[in-house]
């Protein structure tokens, strides 16, 4: 008797940014930056237009899981996550995501199990839409603003320069090993290992 094999993913990795060229390389697009050094890395495409998100299915840390960068922009991504968790029936604690901080230094990694929007309003977007802040994130430090007046939707669509564009280029690279080793170690021991 043939059996076809399962299909389904176990994890979705979520990488979030804004489409578009105009927003390539910008803060809010370390998301995106991470997603494209694991297509390299697994030599795969995000290019399949699914779940308003390109996505592309891929075999990472021993886990088969779907790489996702909504095309809904950041403030709407919820509206991706939610119909793909739906589909493959992912609980929120194996969405995995991949946002930029404002409140972390440039290149800086912190990773969480759960937690608040913190003001980012694709998150805000994902927890409203999962009904639940119980899942795992890996959030990349674009550094503040330069000073109080200088707007913060301006800061997180502008892009990164001299010494801080090695530094990002760096953290999307150590991003993508964090994910790595959360699916393959555990959120606990990549915490230790990258936080």
């Amino acid at each position: 008797m043939l059996f076809k094999k399962p299909s389904g993913v176990s994890w979705l990795l979520v990488f979030l940014g804004n489409p578009g060229a105009k927003f390539s390389g910008s803060r809010h697009n370390v998301g995106f930056m991470t997603a494209d050094v694991l297509e390299k890395r697994l030599n795969v495409r995000i290019e399949r237009l699914r779940f308003k998100a390109m996505t592309a299915q891929a075999e990472l840390g021993g886990q088969k899981v779907l790489l996702m960068k909504p095309q809904t922009y950041m403030n709407l991504s919820g509206e991706a996550v939610r119909p793909a968790a739906a589909f493959y029936k992912i609980p929120p604690e194996r969405v995995l995501l991949v946002s930029d901080d404002v409140s972390l230094p440039t290149g800086k990694l912190r990773i969480r199990t759960s937690g608040s929007a913190g003001g980012h309003n694709g998150l805000k977007s994902i927890i409203a839409c999962l009904g639940s802040d119980a899942f795992p994130r890996v959030k990349i430090g674009v550094g503040a603003p330069p000073n109080k007046e200088y707007d913060m939707a301006d800061w997180v669509l502008s892009g990164f320069h001299g010494q801080d564009a090695k530094t990002i280029d760096e953290a999307v690279s150590r991003a993508a090993d964090a994910l790595e080793c959360i699916l393959s170690e555990g959120a606990e021991r990549a915490m230790n290992k990258f936080n």
